[in-house]
């Protein structure tokens, strides 16, 4: 297997030349709440500030934006009509939807993630907890510098010349994994490039009676494509899954996977017990976990203190599971941010269970499944098409 090593990237404080975004929004208010909330961070600057989506079209045909922050609902052109017209002036332009959390605007949100939106953040409908939202300030500055890392991948757009102290991240040559021996160091950056060949632990060889998942920036889409992969290869352990995401958007998740992969996908309910064949989702702003009770694993929700930020988070799922189901566990780390997934992981790993992660080139952001995979934890680290087929090869055996 060979997977990605060798000299991290650049990161942006190394770099003179700060994350260039637009702020798209109707309500000037907004804009300018956000454009300071940006513009506090020293690496982050706002190039552009409009009302609409056509307004945003014109601004980037002007300006090198790296990073959209797009309203949904705006006069003269809303923001899923704008998104595609923004992706055809720039295919890698990295665009964050911003909507109020709404049923509407959830189905919204996802619809324009399967369009090319690369993330979402629900967006305070008043001023006031806009100012006062830290969590949201926080939020808002870590998706921008991390989506604006993913942007300098690729090359600039043609026809617009990059400002002086530009620093490109190209993907370094691969490096072979070790199979075996002691866990590599853990990754401090967001899309935890790896310091040296990842270390390999050895295939498991107990077949799981339950999958755990861990998602976030990607991983709809990710999600999508395992599960559907997954439903077609008949698996019929318990899917249990954590995406970072706030409430109603899990409710709209769950919906989307049910149509789209034919699961039986809900949202976890509190004292319900675990069947298999179904998917289950935990709610947004519950962390979900599972506690045995006699022959039946139970889902427990709770509100206690988010963990990485995140509440639903990976980790108090994946400890709980791993007291559940002890070394009966298959643990996938898909696409997303910060390394929310990776204490848990060990956990499961040390409880004999199996973690496996996607790889960073298939990921919208290797931080999750980076973290993961530099602790050393993983039995594997796979393309996003391989996951579902590795999973389905462990869980088929008898």
């Amino acid at each position: 297997m060979q997977l990605e090593a060798g000299t991290p990237r650049p990161s942006v404080t190394g770099s003179s030349d700060p994350i260039r975004v637009m702020v798209v929004d109707d309500s000037a208010v907004v804009r300018g709440l956000v454009t300071r909330m940006l513009e506090e961070d020293p690496q982050i600057t706002v190039v552009a500030s409009v009302s609409n989506g056509q307004m945003a079209l014109s601004a980037v045909e002007r300006n090198d934006v790296e990073v959209a922050i797009l309203d949904i609902e705006m006069p003269v052109m809303d923001g899923l009509t704008a998104l595609p017209l923004l992706l055809k002036a720039d295919p890698h332009i990295q665009v964050i939807m911003a909507s109020t959390l709404t049923l509407k605007n959830a189905e919204i949100s996802l619809k324009a993630l399967d369009a090319g939106a690369a993330d979402y953040i629900p967006k305070p409908t008043t001023s006031r907890e806009i100012t006062g939202g830290i969590d949201f300030k926080r939020d808002l500055i870590e998706k921008v510098r991390t989506l604006g890392l993913v942007r300098r991948r690729y090359p600039p757009r043609t026809g617009v010349a990059r400002p002086a102290g530009y620093v490109p991240t190209p993907i370094a040559p691969r490096a072979a994994a070790v199979p075996g021996g002691a866990p590599a160091a853990r990754p401090s950056s967001i899309l935890s490039r790896p310091q040296g060949p990842i270390v390999l632990r050895q295939a498991p060889t107990e077949t799981p009676d339950v999958i755990a998942i861990g998602s976030s920036t990607g991983g709809p889409q990710a999600l999508f494509s395992v599960l559907t992969a997954l439903k077609a290869g008949n698996l019929s352990q318990p899917v249990l899954i954590t995406q970072h995401m706030p409430p109603t958007f899990t409710t709209i998740l769950a919906e989307h996977i049910s149509r789209v992969s034919g699961w039986q996908a809900a949202e976890g309910q509190d004292g319900e017990i675990v069947h298999s064949g179904r998917v289950y989702i935990a709610p947004g702003d519950f962390h979900m976990t599972v506690e045995a009770k006699g022959p039946d694993k139970v889902i427990r929700l709770n509100k206690a203190p988010p963990e990485n930020f995140c509440r639903p988070s990976v980790d108090p799922m994946l400890r709980s599971m791993a007291a559940a189901w002890g070394r009966k566990i298959l643990t996938v780390i898909l696409t997303g941010m910060g390394s929310d997934g990776m204490k848990g992981g060990q956990l499961v790993v040390e409880a004999g269970g199996a973690v496996i992660a996607q790889d960073e080139a298939s990921s919208v952001v290797w931080g999750m499944p980076g973290a993961a995979a530099n602790a050393g934890i993983c039995s594997a680290v796979l393309p996003l098409d391989q996951i579902a087929s590795y999973v389905l090869r462990l869980a088929s055996r008898h």
